[in-house]
């Protein structure tokens, strides 16, 4: 059918290959076909009891709420930031949306800025963009630094038409390499920013799971001009339940009620039980601490397995800091897979999923050349809800390489079969 109709803008995107990959996943799954799913990004844990249960006393409340969120909502999120992130936030500075994703894209539909984009970045900040009106400027990493941004490169693409405002979107921990930055890297990062007086979008969704607990924000190096988004959707295990947050500065106040505007003529409010549940999740106390230590607990465990499988598969691949991810590069097995007909990431993963029953994601939707034979591995294909129980029941138990075969059999089932995939090449 044509789409004589369709802007132009529109008629060029594609689905979200996160979601894509998901549902194909699911259809071969159906077909009778054994997948593991290693490209699809979604918390393995289960939401917390206790958030839970708000959600279940709250099921009652249908009024709609106030545009920019739950009051009590709104202080419980500066509270949290307070003491996790280190930063002077106050809840009349916290914007609640249906998810970070609507946020962050709200951002870009409210400012008429140029977006800077370190790649690999998560997929969709660049289709958003497209949505949008906006530029995309792409800043160039290397995996031998762990596809973080560097300072010099920033600068210099702030330098590019330097009467254009900059948006400058940062990952951390990253989707999709799973690096983070630290506190001196961050502290460069600002310094520039501060002098080129870019607006820096802080995607901090994973900053609750690092892995050793030690994220550092943007926010405390450069308070005046980040943003910080973040969720209940990674951290708190509820992706389904659409609830974002996004924490202003006084000084980009203008941002905030130029958003409030656009989200009353769109979502006009975030699901009232919803919100009243967040609560719970965001004032925390010993279970929602006790969660979040264990899932960290079990996401190293299995990053570390995982790397360490990649490595004696010669996949060279940055060790995860923190989140779900490893961005593993299978340039080692180029010739082979060439004498295949495979020259590219999306032809590569397409090959591990008919093949093997692997799916990853390729490099080229993170904003990676196409030639470049790197993917996202999402390593949660495991029942979390187990995983925590297991800890919770025995909290000495070190989750060593003999419980990750345990409780995480597929995970290691997945290894294996990449083994002997890699191997018949």
């Amino acid at each position: 059918m044509q789409t004589p109709f369709l802007r132009s803008r529109i008629h060029r995107l594609r689905p979200s290959a996160t979601l894509a990959i998901n549902e194909r996943s699911s259809e071969l799954v159906q077909a009778g076909r054994t997948v593991y799913r290693l490209g699809f990004g979604q918390s393995p844990f289960p939401v917390p009891a206790a958030v839970v249960a708000a959600l279940q006393q709250a099921a009652f409340i249908k009024d709609y709420l106030p545009v920019q969120g739950l009051p009590e909502l709104r202080q419980a999120v500066a509270r949290f930031n307070r003491s996790t992130l280190g930063m002077d936030c106050q809840a009349e500075h916290v914007l609640i949306g249906p998810g970070s994703k609507e946020l962050i894209y709200h951002v870009q539909l409210a400012l008429d800025a140029d977006l800077l984009l370190p790649s690999p970045s998560w997929v969709s900040y660049e289709p958003q963009a497209q949505l949008a009106g906006q530029a995309v400027h792409w800043l160039d990493t290397t995996e031998a630094k762990g596809w973080k941004l560097d300072p010099d490169a920033l600068a210099q693409a702030a330098s590019h038409q330097p009467k254009r405002r900059k948006l400058l979107i940062l990952n951390y921990p990253n989707n999709p390499t799973g690096t983070s930055y630290t506190r001196a890297e961050l502290v460069a990062l600002a310094e520039v920013a501060r002098q080129q007086q870019i607006v820096v979008l802080a995607d901090e969704i994973y900053g609750e799971l690092h892995h050793q607990g030690q994220h550092h924000s943007m926010a405390q190096y450069y308070p005046e001009g980040t943003l910080i988004s973040s969720g209940l959707s990674k951290w708190c295990g509820a992706g389904g339940w659409r609830l974002g947050t996004m924490s202003f500065p006084s000084e980009l106040d203008w941002l905030l009620r130029a958003m409030c505007v656009i989200a009353s003529e769109t979502f006009t409010s975030v699901s009232a039980p919803v919100q009243h549940a967040a609560v719970a999740a965001f004032n925390g106390g010993p279970e929602i601490r006790q969660y979040i230590h264990n899932s960290r607990r079990i996401l190293a465990a299995v990053a570390q397995y995982v790397y360490r499988a990649l490595v004696a598969l010669r996949v060279s691949c940055p060790p995860a800091d923190g989140g779900f991810y490893l961005f593993p590069n299978f340039a080692a097995y180029r010739e082979a897979l060439a004498k295949r007909g495979i020259s590219t990431s999306s032809a590569m993963c397409e090959y591990f999923l008919q093949e093997w029953g692997i799916a990853l994601l390729p490099g080229s939707a993170f904003g990676r050349p196409v030639e470049e034979l790197t993917a996202r591995l999402s390593f949660v294909d495991f029942d979390g809800a187990a995983a925590l129980e297991s800890l919770l029941s025995e909290p000495e138990q070190v989750p060593d390489q003999a419980w990750i075969q345990q409780h995480c059999p597929r995970m290691v089932a997945a290894m294996e079969a990449l083994r002997s995939g890699l191997g018949s090449l």
